[in-house]
């Protein structure tokens, strides 16, 4: 009888060829068929002193050095003299010297309200008027107030905005919409020589609003930047008179229970009561006049839809009211003899929102009284589309590149809004 070598003995052994089951299937490891476990190795045992009452615990701490069968010491944290920045420790919350008990429901440039502008309007206690007051319609059909060649220019704006500005055959809204805002500013600008009274204006970027109010049971504060900014040496007048702020008081409030009003606003607990315009004492342009802001996002994920648009405009534009007054006025919660308005203008480089706020009250807790008034225009499209290559149909330009179905009114009403109190 022939003797099998070793390796194919293991072989036959293997394979279930010897009578020792299996069936001929041959038997290999998971590793072998490519198939790896899922069971994850036990973790090693924790290195650490047990502190068992009675009992002292050993440990090498004496020795210096690592030593087998012996406890790992526990040293107490290292000093070192001077706080590094990289290795500081957080404060727990409840020992921050700002840490108060009753949480502040913050509203940033990051929220979406649910609710849009209805839950604007019961936040900030105020009546919505639809379309603009009859004072700043008034600038935009007088023809003294157009710009020369006012329609080309605009147009030589949208086209250099989404065409002559990038290299990219298609730009990007992040690209395109703050050079047509921007462009635009500098197109109202050009009315300097004819109204003298332009020139007590700057426009100013990346300031800091916070302001802080009551709302029935809640405290309610706006942070953050809102994006450029108008500011002035004389304040706005009022727009609506004194009839109609009284008449306000009849005005009801909506509610959209069961959502709770302050769904989507930021929780905190450490925070500052204060009421911050973004400028130090004796800034030469202390008024607001108009707040600009822009949806440049790419991602449709990520833009504000115009509702939220609208309602972000509003409570950024009553903060910039609201801190206004109160360094006006002081801190008493009344009537505003005297109320405070702040304009605003929203856009995605297409389609433009319209916004007026006056402010005639800062006793906001209770649904009683005076209501502030909210004047929007919304949904105002400067152009429909545009076309950053031809469209060519057996070989004949059927769509050629630039806007498709541009709206001179858009226009007229942002000059009206930016020519409003200096003409």
């Amino acid at each position: 009888m022939a003797l099998v070598s070793g390796p194919a003995s293991r072989t036959l052994v293997g394979s279930g060829l010897l009578g020792l089951g299996g069936g001929g299937a041959p038997r290999r490891g998971a590793y072998e068929w490519g198939v790896r476990s899922t069971r994850k190795p036990e973790p090693p045992p924790l290195d650490r002193v047990y502190e068992i009452p009675g009992l002292e615990p050993i440990t090498y701490a004496g020795k210096m050095h690592f030593m087998p069968g012996l406890a790992r010491p526990i040293f107490p944290p290292w000093d070192r003299g001077w706080k590094h920045p990289k290795y500081q420790r957080p404060l727990p919350i409840h020992e921050h010297p700002r840490y108060k008990e009753q949480t502040c429901h913050v509203f940033h440039q990051g929220c979406r309200l649910v609710e849009g502008v209805k839950q604007a309007l019961w936040l900030t206690k105020s009546k919505l008027i639809e379309g603009l007051p009859e004072k700043v319609l008034s600038l935009v059909d007088d023809p003294r107030n157009c710009i020369e060649n006012q329609d080309e220019r605009v147009l030589d704006v949208i086209s250099h905005a989404r065409l002559w500005h990038t290299t990219e055959d298609i730009p990007k809204r992040e690209t395109y919409c703050p050079v047509i805002m921007n462009s635009l500013i500098q197109l109202c600008k050009s009315q300097i020589p004819k109204h003298p009274s332009l020139a007590r204006r700057i426009c100013t970027r990346n300031h800091v609003l916070t302001a802080s109010w009551n709302r029935e049971s809640v405290l309610l504060q706006v942070h953050g930047s809102s994006g450029a900014r108008l500011c002035a040496k004389d304040p706005l007048s009022p727009i609506a008179s004194r009839e109609e702020v009284e008449a306000t008081k009849n005005h009801v409030l909506e509610t959209f229970y069961p959502i709770s009003p302050t769904i989507d606003l930021q929780e905190c607990n450490v925070y500052d009561v204060e009421d911050n315009v973004g400028f130090l004492e004796g800034y030469p342009y202390p008024y607001p006049h108009t707040l600009y802001f822009l949806e440049r996002a790419n991602l449709r994920p990520h833009r504000f839809r115009p509702e939220q648009l609208r309602a972000k405009m509003i409570l950024f534009a009553f903060g910039n009211a609201l801190a206004q007054a109160r360094l006006l006025y002081g801190n008493e919660p009344k009537v505003l003899e005297q109320p405070v308005v702040v304009q605003g203008v929203g856009t995605d480089g297409r389609v433009f929102q319209f916004l007026m706020l006056q402010l005639n009250t800062t006793d906001l807790a209770s649904h009683e009284g005076v209501k502030n008034l909210v004047w929007v225009d919304s949904d105002q499209l400067l152009y429909k589309h545009f076309w950053c290559r031809p469209v060519i149909k057996k070989k004949v330009v059927v769509e050629p590149v630039g806007p498709v179905d541009f709206q001179p009114e858009t226009f007229k009403k942002f000059l009206a809004l930016y020519l409003h109190g200096a003409v």
